[in-house]
């Protein structure tokens, strides 16, 4: 299984804004340069993030973006599931479009979600905050790319 690159981007999104001073702001284009990421990918991920109530978007002169939440209380595997739009390991788990003659009798796909349940739970075990323990080291990482 791979996350897609759009889990991943959101997950380095939440990881970035975490190294933050509490109150501190930062913009889309400071984590598209210390990320080396497209800075109009980075703005719809912003965005979803921002529906979602992970981050907040302030406008105006004095805007930016910041954590909405206390660590402490995103889960990463909900973040995971909220981002990555399709779960689905293989084409049986689909509501639609299985055309797999094995479906009625295969005992993989049994085996297969208890795996992906598995992968879930571990990330339900972690929260931003779990990520961040070594935050003083991913801040001097953060810091030195986004002076570049």
């Amino acid at each position: 299984m791979q996350l897609t690159n759009y889990t991943e981007y959101a997950l380095r999104v939440l990881l970035f804004l975490g190294t933050l001073e509490e109150g501190e702001k930062t913009n889309i284009k400071e984590i598209s340069t210390a990320f080396s990421l497209s800075e109009h990918h980075l703005s719809k991920i912003v965005h979803e993030l921002g529906k979602l109530g992970y981050i907040e978007t302030i406008r105006g002169r004095n805007g930016g973006i910041r954590l909405a939440k206390r660590p402490e209380e995103i889960v990463i595997g909900a973040v995971v599931r909220e981002t990555e739009d399709n779960l689905s390991l293989v084409e049986c788990f689909a509501a639609h479009g299985n055309e797999c003659v094995l479906t009625p009798a295969c005992r993989l796909r049994f085996a297969l979600r208890e795996a992906l349940e598995a992968f879930l739970r571990v990330l339900d075990a972690y929260t931003l905050a779990d990520l961040l323990e070594n935050r003083t080291s991913l801040r001097i990482l953060l810091g030195e790319r986004r002076n570049r």
